[in-house]
C-alpha cells in the first residue's frame, strides 16, 4: 500500500491503482478540464478507505456557489473513517467541515496550517486559493502561493498549476508584468492549463488591452472552448474584450452563442448577468434576454448562499423587472444576516445594501441607488470575485450618479 502521493504528501487507505486515479483527478482539477469526479469515483471503487479521495470529492461539491453542493459535500465527508486519518488528512477534514458550515475564514486558516507542514500539498493549495478568491482576500491569493513556492520545482507534477495560481494572485494585486510572465511560464510547461490562460486574460483586461485580448482569445480558442467548467467564464472574458474593442453588438453575439446556452450552473448564470448588466449600463436593448435569464435564476432567488451570486441574481431580476423575485431574494438575505458564517457577515456589510441598490437602479430610482452604493464599506471587495468582476458595482455607481444628475437637471428645467 502506498503511503505518499506523487509530491511526497502522506495518504492513508490508498492502493497503487487508486492513487493513480487520484492523481488523474488532481491533474484535471489543476487544469480545469475534464471530469475529476469521475476519476475519484474510480479511486474510491478501487480503495473505499482512501480518505483523501473522499475529501477531494467533497471539495468538488463545494465549488459551485450552490447550496445543494454543501449537502453533497457533507454526505461525502460523512463517509470518511476519521479514526485512521493522519495529521494532514485531519487538517483537510476540519477545513472541509468549517467550509460546509459556511466558515470560510476558519477553513482557509486550517488549510494554511496544512500547507505550513506540507507545502507541496497541491490539493490544499488549489482549494485554499479558491477559498481566498471567494472571500475576496487578494493579499492571500498572492502571498499563500509565494510562501510555498520555494518547496516546489519544475520537475514536480503540477508545478504549472502553482505558477498559474501565482499569476492570478499577482494580477489581483496589480503586479501585471510578473503575473503575465508567470502565466506564460505555466503555459510553456503545460499549454492545456486553462487557469493559466485565464490569468493572462485578467492581465489583459486590467491593463485595458482589449484588442490584444480579442487576439489572445481567438488564437487560444482550442484551449479554452469546448471543455471544462471555465468555458463560459472564458467566453465572458472574450465578450468583455469585444465590448471594448469591437462594440456591444459583437459582445452580444458572443453572449447569444456561447453564454446564454450554457448548462445553467450558478457560475454560468453569474457570467450571463455580468455581461448583460454591463450592456444594460451602456443603454443597449436586450430584448427578451433578461426575462429568459431571470427564469433561470428564479430557483436560486431564495438561496442567499453567496453574496456575490445574489448580486448577479438581482441584476437579472432588475433587468427583467421581476420584482416578485427581487423581493424573495431580499427577504432571504434579511434572514441570512441573522445567522453565523462568512456569507452572513458579507451579506450584511455588502450583499444586502448592494442588492437594494441594484433593485433601485432597475426601478429608475437613481438617487437611492447612488446613495446606497456610495455608503458601501471599504471591505466591499471582500464580497468575492476578481477585480474585473467586482468593478460592476463601480460602473453601476457611476451610471447612477450620471442618471441622477440628468434627472435633477430635467426637473430644474421643468420648474423653470
Amino acid at each position: 500500500m502506498p503511503n505518499v502521493d506523487a509530491r511526497g504528501c502522506p495518504v492513508s487507505g490508498a492502493s497503487p491503482r487508486a492513487l493513480e486515479h487520484f492523481e488523474r483527478a488532481l491533474a484535471a482539477f489543476q487544469l480545469a478540464r475534464g471530469d475529476p469526479l469521475a476519476h475519484l469515483c474510480d479511486a474510491v471503487l478501487e480503495a473505499p478507505a482512501f480518505a483523501m479521495a473522499r475529501i477531494f470529492e467533497a471539495y468538488l461539491y463545494l465549488g459551485g456557489r450552490d447550496p445543494a453542493g454543501a449537502g453533497r459535500a457533507a454526505s461525502a465527508l460523512g463517509s470518511v473513517a476519521t479514526g485512521a486519518l493522519n495529521s494532514r488528512e485531519r487538517g483537510h477534514f476540519a477545513a472541509l467541515a468549517a467550509a460546509i458550515a459556511g466558515e470560510y475564514e476558519a477553513a482557509s486558516a486550517l488549510l494554511g496550517s496544512v500547507l505550513s507542514e506540507y507545502p507541496r500539498d497541491a490539493l490544499a493549495l488549489q482549494v485554499v486559493h479558491s477559498f481566498d478568491y471567494v472571500r475576496g482576500d487578494t493579499r492571500a491569493l498572492r502571498e499563500r502561493v509565494e510562501t510555498v513556492l520555494p518547496a516546489w520545482s519544475a520537475q514536480m507534477p503540477g508545478y504549472h498549476a502553482v505558477l498559474s495560481m501565482l499569476a492570478f494572485g499577482l494580477e489581483e494585486n496589480g503586479e501585471y508584468s510578473r503575473a503575465e510572465k508567470a502565466a506564460l511560464h505555466a503555459l510553456h510547461l503545460e499549454p492545456r492549463n486553462v487557469r493559466a490562460h485565464h490569468a493572462v486574460a485578467h492581465v489583459l483586461e486590467m491593463q485595458g488591452r482589449a484588442r490584444d485580448g480579442v487576439r489572445w482569445m481567438n488564437a487560444r480558442e482550442a484551449f479554452w472552448a469546448g471543455e471544462g467548467p471555465m468555458e463560459t467564464h472564458h467566453a465572458w472574458h472574450f465578450a468583455m474584450f469585444q465590448l471594448e474593442a469591437e462594440g456591444g453588438q459583437r459582445a452580444l453575439a458572443t453572449y447569444d452563442r456561447r453564454i446564454a446556452p450554457a448548462k445553467g450552473a450558478v457560475s454560468d448564470l453569474i457570467d450571463a448577468s455580468a455581461l448583460l448588466w454591463r450592456l444594460h449600463l451602456r443603454g443597449m436593448e436586450l430584448d427578451g434576454r433578461w426575462h429568459a435569464l431571470a427564469e433561470r435564476w428564479a430557483p436560486h432567488a431564495g438561496d442567499a448562499y453567496c453574496a456575490f451570486s445574489d448580486l448577479h441574481a438581482m441584476m437579472a431580476f432588475a433587468g427583467a423587472q421581476r420584482w416578485d423575485l427581487a423581493r424573495v431574494l431580499l427577504a432571504a438575505q434579511g434572514r441570512r444576516i441573522l445567522e453565523r458564517g462568512s456569507n452572513s457577515d458579507m451579506t450584511r456589510l455588502v450583499g444586502l445594501p448592494a442588492a437594494r441598490a441594484l433593485q433601485a437602479f432597475g426601478r429608475g430610482d437613481y438617487d437611492a441607488a447612488e446613495g446606497l452604493l456610495s455608503r458601501l464599506p471599504q471591505v466591499a471587495h471582500r464580497v468575492g470575485g476578481s477585480q474585473a468582476q467586482r468593478n460592476v458595482l463601480e460602473l453601476t455607481h457611476a451610471a447612477a450618479r450620471r442618471l441622477a444628475a440628468r434627472s435633477a437637471s430635467r426637473k430644474t428645467l421643468r420648474a423653470a
